[in-house]
């Protein structure tokens, strides 16, 4: 499981902005250091399709719309859970990173993406007049030797929420494994589901697609206008994610059409 895992993660870089324009950027360099006169044309067209890409990817306009296109399909839930789910109350936050240090307190451990997700989850629980169940999840990644869930509910705790009322995630590899593992203790309920709101799109598509009955809290919004002349890394960053969501919903729908082959 964990090698389709990284076998998928490392094939997809090859279409992200960045690692995409390094590429067409080292092609075009080594033609021109060798001299390979053969490959001139190639060489050529690598060198024009990598800075265009940086150009267009980085920009403000298209950057913002990239992610608008993504975050504009759910809105911000401010509807408690309570009043569509009278048997049980959970919110669920997707996991997002963090970087292990002790010396410092697990919130200040989350990465940005993930602490804004923690705090829309926090949230979302304050919205019910009943005390609700907060479900956090993430491995650890292979990089850190605790799991992410763990300093989610760590956080969680540092943040008010209490110890009793956290469940936590701890193998979940991906959106996929997140989905079955809630699948196991909500059935088909309706629950509260917190990720970025790029990410949300195709986390609803999956929990949907296995029989799960997810209310959308995005959070972590990127777009927002700018210039359009306006180039940045920030822009490139937003561009690289919202096209990783494009992949990833893609990919959904192609294994979609081959299953029912």
């Amino acid at each position: 499981m964990k090698l389709m895992f990284w076998f998928k993660k490392g094939l997809s870089q090859f279409v992200m902005p960045v690692p995409f324009i390094l590429i067409c950027l080292l092609f075009a360099l080594f033609i021109w250091r060798f001299q390979a006169k053969k490959f001139k044309s190639f060489g050529q067209l690598c060198l024009l399709v990598g800075i265009s890409c940086l150009m267009l990817f980085s920009n403000s306009f298209i950057s913002a719309n990239l992610a608008n296109s993504l975050e504009s399909r759910y809105p911000v839930n401010e509807l408690p859970l309570t009043q569509i789910n009278h048997d049980a109350c959970f919110v669920m936050v997707l996991g997002s990173g963090h970087r292990d240090n002790n010396a410092i307190s697990a919130v200040q451990q989350l990465s940005a993406t993930a602490l804004s997700r923690l705090s829309e989850g926090i949230r979302q629980l304050s919205l019910s007049d009943k005390q609700c169940t907060l479900v956090v999840s993430g491995w650890s990644g292979g990089l850190t030797p605790t799991p992410h869930a763990i300093i989610m509910k760590q956080a969680a705790i540092e943040l008010g929420v209490n110890e009793d009322s956290i469940v936590t995630f701890p193998d979940a590899l991906d959106t996929i494994e997140e989905a079955r593992s809630m699948k196991s203790i909500v059935g088909k309920k309706p629950f509260i589901l917190v990720t970025s709101a790029t990410h949300m799109p195709r986390s609803m598509m999956i929990f949907t697609a296995n029989e799960l009955s997810p209310v959308a809290a995005p959070t972590n919004f990127l777009s927002s206008p700018g210039y359009w002349w306006r180039f940045s890394a920030g822009n490139l960053l937003t561009s690289q994610r919202s096209i990783h969501e494009y992949i990833g919903i893609l990919w959904i729908k192609v294994k979609g059409l081959v299953a029912n082959v």
